[in-house]
């Protein structure tokens, strides 16, 4: 009978073409199921509990496999895969998980972080994970524009246009965060669920409106569909990471 082994997994999201698997294999799920193969011999199938695009970060991603093989017990399968995946790929834990469990249908939110460096000068440690906004923004006003996401909304407004136009558009944001330490600017989201590329047209909506090229009200306007006009943005995928999902 195959056991189902649930994974937490953190990469460097800057080396791979996003979560899922493509033709050209170079994905974080192609290299974990190839880490599998080399140490079980088997051919399974590695299901995240969401996608990441190109070069966006996570420091706690859920994902499951089913194993036939019974040799390798969850402590030694970490230890097996750690030492064949590319160092930009970890697993942090490995263990059992119900039959029931699936890392995507079972999931009841995530957590997302945003990452801007608002200095003139990006560190060159800081390249690859965060957003460098050279010009200064105003931190009450990014207050006040994050807190226009909290709730729940049709965040259709706020999602790319791989959004299908059945498709449940509703979510909710139970909690949001800004933190600030020195240039570092942390924007913090949990909620139910995510559209496409939802948190980095969040965070680029509210860095608009730090640097006065959009109101705060315009959020509103564009939630209650009176407005579809005005810039927007697609913050860059570095400042991005999956911090944890909510089980």
């Amino acid at each position: 009978m195959a056991r189902r082994i649930k994974l937490v997994v953190a990469y460097d999201g800057g080396p791979f073409a996003g979560w899922q698997s493509q033709l050209h294999g170079n994905t974080v799920q192609d290299h974990l199921e190839d880490a599998v193969k080399r140490i079980t011999g088997e051919q399974v199938r590695v299901h995240g509990a969401g996608r990441t695009d190109t070069g966006v970060h996570a420091i706690g991603q859920c994902a499951h496999l089913d194993l036939e093989t019974h040799k390798f017990e969850p402590a030694r399968l970490l230890v097996a895969l750690n030492a064949v995946l590319p160092p930009t790929i970890r697993i942090l834990r490995c263990q059992r998980g119900a039959s029931t469990f699936h890392a995507r249908f079972s999931a009841r939110g995530k957590v997302y972080r945003y990452r801007i460096w608002n200095a003139p000068v990006l560190p060159p440690l800081e390249h690859g994970r965060a957003w460098h906004v050279a010009n200064p923004l105003d931190i009450e006003t990014l207050r006040a524009a994050l807190g226009k996401f909290k709730g729940r909304h049709d965040f259709s407004p706020f999602a790319a246009n791989r959004v299908k136009q059945s498709e449940d558009t509703i979510r909710t944001i139970h909690a949001i965060g800004l933190t600030r330490r020195g240039p570092c600017l942390t924007m913090q989201f949990e909620g139910d669920g995510f559209l496409y590329k939802m948190v980095r047209m969040m965070a680029g909506a509210i860095v608009l409106c730090g640097q006065e090229k959009l109101a705060v009200s315009d959020i509103v306007d564009r939630f209650d569909q009176r407005s579809r006009s005005g810039p927007r943005l697609v913050a860059p995928a570095a400042g991005l990471f999956l911090v944890r999902v909510r089980y």
